[in-house]
């Protein structure tokens, strides 16, 4: 009996784990989305996001900054702006549904000064009951 038809699969299968389980988007901040009723949205390709946790650390494209003061978040947007992105990007405000208002608010207020004023906010589809 042949087993290299049997270790040419295996290594197939093993080939299709590794590249399918680098597709997993995994960011640094614990985000649990807030619900809400509505159509879902096709995600543009330039995009900027701004993910504030449930204690209003951010990161901004999955980069955590170093504190959670208005003027680093004002930075962080700026060096996303030059690199590559524009002020007419859209910018998505993923928050925990636990985050302080106010956290919201500041990186709302950040994207303004910056000159993002295409702002999407984050939810989740409620649960069924």
């Amino acid at each position: 009996m042949e087993l290299t038809p049997l270790i040419d699969v295996v290594f197939l299968l093993l080939i299709f784990f590794m590249v399918s389980t680098t597709f997993i988007r995994e960011t640094q901040l614990k985000i649990d989305l807030p619900e809400a009723a509505g159509e879902l949205q096709e995600i543009e390709e330039e995009v900027i996001e701004i993910t504030v946790d449930r204690v209003g650390d951010y990161a901004v494209n999955d980069r955590l900054l170093v504190d959670n003061d208005l003027l680093t978040l004002i930075r962080a947007l700026e060096q996303v702006v030059e690199a590559g992105g524009s002020s007419g990007s859209r910018l998505i405000i993923t928050a925990d549904a636990n985050a302080a208002h106010q956290s919201v608010v500041r990186a709302m207020d950040a994207a303004g000064k910056v000159g993002l004023t295409r702002i999407s906010i984050t939810t989740q589809q409620p649960a069924e009951e």
